[in-house]
């Protein structure tokens, strides 16, 4: 399971079913006669992400999308998840893959964060531009923390992998080193550790550009 995977299934259509459908209950209601009750109509309704805005944290949820994925074993699942999702991080920040690794004459649906063209409306249908957080073509995130679960679906038992927090002298920046987290106990833990994990809870934080940085850093002072 890649993060491509979960984010194009984030933006694809959902088929809904058994909706009750006021306007369609209406509409039968007009063919009735006067005063004579009719049961809600129901149908199916198309559920889809048109228009979303890049916020400061994005959280897949790795389990919620492995759910509808072929029979296969937990182990198939996690080699699957680490054979994938490593190569295509760099220190926790996802990165295009080389040329090799994507089928001729297609694009990733995503890069960096940012959307394939094949999913944004073009400038002429929605300005995004008026919109400053909307603006950038390209969003990066950096992956913050991992939240892993040991055991089966009835119990078990999660571990958290996260950055060490900034120092007080340099409260915006970011550690590389990363650490073990379970209930009370602590360790540092290695970038590979972190990747090959079996990843439960992947945490990201949007990572700005210096100017926006800046500016961060001033309201910080504030």
């Amino acid at each position: 399971m890649t993060l491509d995977h979960c984010l194009h299934h984030f933006i694809s259509s959902e088929s809904v079913k058994d909706v009750v459908c006021d306007n369609c209950t209406k509409i039968q209601a007009r063919g009735t006669l006067n005063g004579q009750s009719i049961e809600n109509q129901r149908t199916t309704f198309v559920k889809q992400l048109k228009l979303g805005k890049f916020n400061e944290f994005l959280i897949m949820d790795i389990y919620k999308y492995r759910i509808p994925v072929h029979k296969s074993s937990q182990n198939e699942l996690n080699q699957k998840n680490t054979e994938e999702t490593a190569p295509g991080t760099k220190d926790g920040i996802a990165v295009k893959p080389s040329d090799a690794e994507q089928p001729s004459g297609t694009k990733p649906l995503f890069v960096n964060g940012a959307c394939s063209s094949a999913f944004l409306m073009s400038s002429g249908t929605f300005p995004l531009a008026a919109f400053p957080e909307c603006s950038s073509p390209v969003y990066l995130y950096r992956l913050m923390a991992v939240v892993v679960h040991h055991g089966d679906m009835h119990s078990g038992h999660f571990v958290t992998y996260r950055r060490s927090p900034p120092s007080p002298k340099s409260p915006l920046s970011v550690s590389s080193q990363w650490l073990w987290i379970s209930d009370d106990t602590v360790r540092k833990a290695s970038l590979q550790e972190v990747l090959s994990s079996s990843a439960y809870l992947l945490f990201y934080e949007r990572v700005h550009s210096r100017a926006q940085h800046q500016s961060l850093e001033l309201r910080a002072e504030e």
